[in-house]
């Protein structure tokens, strides 16, 4: 019996067999199977002590993941569990116990409505003190669930959290009962890494003023709930950039007005003003009133000729704004993506120069190595760089199903989608039999970000061709060369818009850094050291007359026109300003 059901599930034979680290069970494919066992992971999982990643998505019949899940993959750091039929008890045996190196736990769309008590879902699952079940767990998804409140328990099973997707539940409160109180909470307080905060199209009657507890909290989306007020603790929230209060009946009605209009900042500076917020005109004298008196002051105290060298040493950037362009160019997005992959920030670079040298192999290094950290190989978001002057406008971002969906992937010949990701799987499994690896490289390494879609994101342009396809690859169509010299930049996430944003501002760092590297470095553009334009801004002689390169805003806007994202904002590219000066 042992025999034949170790038969019924060759994929966990094959992955043993080849020692493998990273595992995709399509949801469809095994769902007999997991019906025929009980509704349950197989046991034949528990013995794959190697495992790093593991993905089982869409499988209705999978109810409980089966004792002993922890115990036996410690290694253990990816766990996405989507739109399956989880329940607390379902996950409790198996995440009952410690999983020291889990960093993201995906269970969104599984119907909980409680947590299970490794995550802090009951009120006695981890005595104060204990150590934390999920030290190194950076980011939970639990959107598309039933949860009606979160416990305490949370912050002290997963301490060093950084994004927590609460979507779609049926939260009545927020951070409600989320937030031990002072007394039972970490010297550092709870949640000291949290930056993005996610509870969209909840019940939420309540923003509590312990929101400010949470001192890295940089993305903060409660859209679409039953919010009359916000308080005015927000405005001590000292990293919040990026907040979303739409779809909110507000008392305020100027207020509402200000978060219609995703004026973040504005928001937060009338709710420090006690809801007395005052005119862009004297805000604007008050601002360079205190930009001169700090001058001033350096001045005398003899700081301000090291600020001017230092001001001279930063990368130049310019801002062209869309009101001041006469050809902006616009993304419309389709309604179909929001289930699929919703998050898109766009702009157009230009003055970049790529003809030097190995300048495009190293523009390419760049974008690799940003697509391995910042991005988390591209689990939280997935860049596309183009060449500006290929591309057909307007944009749409679109789905289409995996067998209507063309595309020319970069240095192949059109293909669909599907046969696309097929003819990669097997390269893939090739490749892991050729070099006798456990894990591959390239593209095949994102192909289970796309297991269980019924339909597959996509951006095209105004002839109907497809010219990205993430998080996969974008296309030969707009692929970029030595003579490219204006971009357009496209980073996408099924994560945050947060996260998008993020990217980007590093992007254009990484962009400007190469590209005064190579302006610079003329007589040696030979080199094949990529530091050069990797590891920060070269010296710049103050006495040189530097060319910023210019950033032209972006609209991301829905069919009927209404703006969803413009980059860069005003509060845009803040993240890297030590680096860079953005003249706007």
């Amino acid at each position: 019996m042992a025999a034949a059901a170790a038969a019924a599930w060759p994929e966990l034979e094959a992955a043993a067999r080849e020692r493998r680290r990273e595992l995709s069970l399509p949801g469809a494919a095994v769902a007999e199977r997991v019906a025929a066992g009980g509704g349950r992971l197989p046991a034949a999982l528990l013995a794959l002590p190697l495992l790093q990643s593991l993905e089982l998505s869409g499988c209705a019949a999978l109810r409980e993941l089966g004792p002993g899940l922890a115990a036996a993959l410690p290694a253990l750091h990816t766990l996405v569990l989507r739109g399956n039929a989880l329940g607390p008890a379902g996950l409790g045996a198996g995440l009952g116990g410690a999983l020291p190196a889990l960093r993201v736990l995906d269970l969104s769309g599984n119907g909980l409505e409680a947590l299970p008590a490794a995550l802090g879902g009951a009120a006695d699952a981890e005595p104060p003190g204990a150590a934390p079940a999920f030290p190194q767990l950076r980011s939970l998804n639990l959107s598309g669930n039933r949860l009606r409140e979160l416990g305490p328990g949370l912050a002290r099973a997963a301490p060093q959290l950084q994004a927590l997707l609460l979507s779609g539940n049926r939260l009545r409160a927020l951070p409600g009962g989320l937030l031990p109180p002072p007394a039972a909470a970490a010297p550092g307080g709870p949640f000291p890494l949290l930056s993005r905060l996610e509870a969209a199209d909840n019940e939420v009657e309540e923003l509590g003023a312990d929101i400010a507890a949470l001192p890295a909290l940089k993305s903060l989306d409660v859209a679409n709930n039953h919010l009359r007020e916000l308080p005015s603790a927000l405005a001590d929230c000292p990293r919040l950039k990026e907040a979303n209060f739409r779809g909110n009946q507000l008392k305020d009605k100027r207020l509402e007005k200000m978060v219609n209009g995703c004026q973040t900042k504005a928001i937060l500076d009338y709710l420090r003003a006690g809801g007395r917020g005052k005119g862009k005109a004297e805000s604007t004298r008050e601002e360079a009133r205190k930009k001169k008196r700090e001058k001033q002051q350096k001045k005398d105290s003899g700081d301000g000729e090291q600020d001017e060298v230092e001001e001279a040493s930063k990368l130049l950037v310019k801002v062209l704004h869309v009101s001041e362009n006469p050809a902006p160019l616009v993304v419309k997005v389709s309604p179909g993506i929001k289930d699929v992959r919703p998050f898109i920030v766009c702009c157009v670079l230009r003055g970049v120069n790529l003809k030097p040298g190995n300048a495009l192999k190293r523009f390419l290094s760049a974008q690799t190595k940003l697509h391995e950290d910042i991005c988390e190989k591209r689990t939280v978001a997935t860049i596309a760089t183009h060449d500006l002057q290929l591309i057909k406008a307007p944009l749409m971002y679109d789905v289409q199903p995996p067998d209507m969906l063309k595309v020319t992937p970069l240095g192949r010949k059109e293909i669909k989608a599907k046969d696309l990701l097929r003819q990669l799987q097997l390269e893939a499994e090739e490749q892991r039999k050729q070099k006798k690896r456990q894990n591959v490289s390239g593209l095949h390494r994102y192909l289970q970000l796309l297991d269980g879609k019924d339909n597959y994101p996509c951006l095209v342009d105004a002839e109907g061709i497809v010219i990205s396809f993430p998080p996969i690859t974008n296309s030969e169509k707009t692929k970029i060369r030595k003579d490219t010299r204006d971009l357009f930049l496209e980073v996408t996430s099924d994560t945050s818009l947060q996260i998008c944003k993020d990217v980007m501002d590093t992007l254009i760092l990484k962009i400007a850094e190469l590209n005064r590297s190579t302006l610079e470095n003329k007589e040696d553009s030979g080199s094949d050291n990529e530091s050069d334009a990797l590891c920060g801004p070269a010296a710049l002689n103050p006495s040189q007359n530097a060319q910023p390169m210019l950033v032209e805003q972006v609209r991301v806007v829905d069919t009927d026109g209404n703006l969803k994202v413009l980059y860069p904002s005003k509060t845009d590219l803040s993240t890297v300003s030590s680096l860079l000066t953005v003249i706007r």
